[in-house]
């Protein structure tokens, strides 16, 4: 399906006329803004369901950074091509999960990503496209498939020393779900976890409305094209209109293929609808790199999961049963 406009997403609140109300609270949290909003009928008990999940969210990011040297992420790099090492179940589970994404989607998404030399830089500073060579030495440490993992003993190992693994992909996606689902198991029934773009979602605004996402021209905020419903799932973007290099009159993404290590090219934004954040984060910045057909045709086999991508021709491709009408 083609149409031809830009989309980014936003949330849409419904009026304060009931019972509950929508509190929100917007901070820094994992090195990005947070925006964790509930629906309760006082302020005191909200804030304290805000608290809650701020607590969970800084849980996660201490097991996860690779920038604090005492996690165990940061462990299992230093570790790399030396010994296994043991981490907790839930650590564990990510990783494999991350690596059923990367067989998903052929290596598209890959967290051993962290591997890579910095060989792009999209500051303005590049005069020139990297020498092949160069590019292809950048990711010889790259590839999930050296992730061995022993699920008895509860251990990951990085095969070869130099490689290391980062959840910059799904990590924000991932803090958002557990936030979720910790403020439901403490009778949360409505709100929203935006981690910096990865929404997730649960329950109905207090008008009894379901949480709605406008699709939006980046260029023209105020513009909205459709509302789409997001009943109890997540929805994440990834955009590279903001942040690319030219040369030659190609385009080139600040999203590099980890299987290559050149940018990918020919979509300016991806949007994902998902039960879970993790796999929305995972697939958004996927789809860059596998391309409009197969990203499209690849959501359109999986049962839950539906996308909007756009190319850099402005036109919009979506998966089977996105229903837009402008």
């Amino acid at each position: 399906m083609k149409k031809t406009f830009v989309v980014l997403i936003c949330f849409v609140f419904g009026h304060q006329t009931f019972s509950q109300s929508i509190y929100k609270r917007t901070l820094k949290l994992m090195g990005s803004r947070f925006d964790i909003t509930v629906v309760a009928e006082e302020k005191v008990v909200a804030e304290g369901f805000i608290n809650d999940a701020i607590v969970e969210i800084q849980r996660i990011e201490r097991l996860i950074s690779s920038w604090d040297p005492s996690s165990q992420t940061s462990m299992i790099n230093r570790s790399a091509g030396i010994k296994p090492v043991q981490v907790d179940p839930e650590l564990l589970s990510l990783i494999q999960r991350a690596i059923g994404i990367s067989k998903l989607t052929d290596g598209a998404f890959d967290i051993s990503y962290a591997s890579m030399d910095k060989i792009w830089k999209f500051d303005g500073s590049m005069k020139n496209i990297p020498e092949a060579d160069v590019i292809k030495a950048s990711v010889s440490k790259v590839g999930f498939q050296n992730i061995i993992i022993d699920k008895e003993k509860s251990t990951v190992y990085l095969l070869n020393k130099g490689m290391k693994i980062g959840f910059g992909a799904l990590g924000k996606g991932y803090a958002a779900d557990q936030a979720k689902e910790l403020l439901i198991n403490k009778g949360v029934q409505s709100g929203i976890i935006n981690a910096s773009g990865d929404m997730n979602t649960w329950g109905k605004q207090p008008d009894g409305t379901d949480w709605k996402v406008a699709i939006t021209n980046p260029l023209n905020k105020e513009n909205a094209f459709a509302l789409l419903p997001v009943v109890n799932k997540a929805v994440v973007t990834s955009g590279n209109y903001e942040k690319y290099v030219t040369f030659n009159g190609k385009r080139y993404s600040h999203i590099i293929d980890p299987r290559t290590g050149y940018p990918a090219q020919g979509i300016v934004s991806a949007t994902v609808f998902a039960p879970k954040a993790e796999l929305a984060d995972a697939l958004a910045t996927s789809l860059f790199v596998m391309g409009k057909e197969v990203g499209v045709d690849r959501v359109n086999q999986l049962q839950g999961i539906e996308c909007i991508i756009i190319d850099e021709n402005g036109d919009v491709f979506t998966s089977e049963n996105i229903k837009i009408e402008n």
